[in-house]
């Protein structure tokens, strides 16, 4: 793992800053276009930040954020990897960028609970209107049997 340097702090929100040392990097070869410069390069970038073991967000947010991302982490570190583009740099870029999205989603607050409502009198009444025009539309359509003369 290479070391991070130090100007590459993530900003998460603005209270929330993720020092540059609890980013650890892997680069690799990475595999699609290229050409041969794929088979000389390490483009591919991983990057992991342990949320688990992580002093960067206050406990609330960070046991919200554990609570949420359980399916998606690896021993409580988060792992992105980025491989989309030929460069190495912006495979970095990229790979911050979705750590930042995906921590955003996780530390936000739970949306506020739904209050239960009832329908209004006026919007059952034209639901059950609506629902006995259909029927007769569709009552048309039926074939009657004739009835035999006499």
């Amino acid at each position: 793992m290479a070391p991070a340097r130090p100007s590459d702090d993530l900003q998460v929100t603005p209270a929330v800053l993720i020092p540059a040392a609890a980013l650890a990097w892997r680069f690799s070869r990475s595999s699609g276009p290229g050409g041969q410069n794929v088979n000389t390069t390490d483009s591919r970038v991983e990057l992991v930040f342990d949320l688990a073991a992580s002093q960067a967000l206050p406990p609330l947010l960070q046991a919200r954020a554990l609570r949420r991302l359980e399916g998606t982490l690896v021993d409580g570190a988060i792992v992105i990897a980025a491989s989309e583009h030929r460069s190495q740099w912006q495979n970095r870029v990229a790979a911050q960028r979705r750590l930042v999205a995906l921590l955003q989603e996780a530390i936000k607050p739970p949306p506020p609970p739904r209050r239960p409502t009832k329908p209004t009198r006026g919007s059952q009444e034209r639901r059950l209107a609506a629902k006995k025009q259909r029927g007769a539309i569709k009552g048309q359509r039926q074939a009657r049997p004739q009835l035999p003369e006499d």
